[in-house]
């Protein structure tokens, strides 16, 4: 077989009946996205207007948010253009491109929520050091490096799963990702192995910070009575969106490293998109549910709203 270390064009997985459910596949997924851009956006106006929502945690949720806009623009815009055209291709350099976003996305998504974790940590266990830590510049200086290290890796990766000799020219998923393109070669997969082991020994210590900030955020909720509200009001949607974030990565990378042809081809498209899909929902609806003070302004008319207001009328 011929190899070319740059093909033109690279097949994408075509979903099943395509030919009969198009329609209703473009119509669900062009809703899921409105749906994600509505409410990420919703959330940026109303922290950027409000003055009183200018704190360390609602300029960190504000980046998760855009985060959130800028993995899902990654995906839906150009699957929604295959299930419009019904040809289910996309050229090397548009992939690459993709797994760029989609990756630099996930991986900034870990370095945002260890941020958050961070934050939660400082107000409940250190109230007193709070503002004095956690001022406007090392705020902003914490958003950047939650930016720029991530997309160093990512940019790494993706260089070193393009920049090979491919004999196959079919990625079985719905869109691009670093390790399906790197099964296209021929080649020995050794270095790309090793640099992922690298990321995942890099994170380890983000991981850490997120574990040992609960575990001291559960001991000072057992010695107080208001630290266990702050735990329920602003620290369980971070823990609820961790959770969920944890769950959907392991989800694909099941798949990418290990999914087999013989696993149900609905199954299969389920564990590729459940990372791309549901965080991007769930993630904001847990803020909005969770946090009074982002529901009251970005969603008044939301019904869990009116009754807190209804109730505070009362008392």
């Amino acid at each position: 077989m011929e190899n070319s270390s740059y093909p033109v064009m690279l097949t994408l997985m075509v979903p099943s009946e395509s030919k009969s459910y198009r329609h209703i596949y473009f119509t669900c997924f062009l809703f899921l996205y409105l749906l994600i851009l509505s409410i990420n956006v919703r959330l940026i106006s109303v922290i950027i207007m409000e003055k009183s929502l200018h704190e360390p945690m609602f300029m960190f949720l504000c980046n998760l948010c855009v985060n959130v806009i800028y993995g899902a623009s990654g995906f839906y815009p150009i699957f929604l253009f295959n299930l419009l055209l019904d040809s289910y291709v996309i050229s090397f350099h548009m992939c690459a491109l993709q797994t760029f976003v989609i990756y630099s996305s996930l991986v900034t998504e870990v370095t945002i929520l260890t941020v958050m974790s961070y934050d939660r940590y400082v107000a409940i266990c250190r109230p007193l050091d709070y503002h004095s830590k956690l001022t406007k510049n090392r705020c902003l200086k914490l958003i950047m490096l939650s930016w720029i290290i991530p997309n160093c890796y990512t940019v790494t990766a993706v260089l070193l799963s393009n920049l090979r000799t491919f004999c196959k020219y079919h990625i079985d998923k719905l869109y691009c990702d670093n390790w399906s393109v790197v099964k296209l070669s021929c080649a020995s997969n050794f270095v790309n192995t090793l640099f992922g082991y690298v990321i995942m020994v890099t994170f380890v210590p983000l991981l850490v910070v997120i574990i040992v900030s609960y575990i001291k955020l559960i001991a000072a909720c057992k010695a107080s009575l208001e630290n266990k509200k702050k735990f329920w009001q602003t620290c369980l949607p971070h823990l609820m969106s961790l959770i969920n974030f944890i769950f959907a990565s392991l989800f694909d990378v099941m798949y990418s490293r290990y999914g087999a042809n013989d696993i149900p081809e609905s199954l299969r498209n389920f564990l590729a998109l459940e990372l791309l899909i549901v965080p991007a929902i769930v993630n904001p609806l847990i803020y909005v549910l969770n946090i009074k003070a982002v529901r009251k302004r970005a969603f008044p008319s939301c019904p869990i709203s009116k009754v807190n207001v209804h109730i505070s009328k009362k008392l």
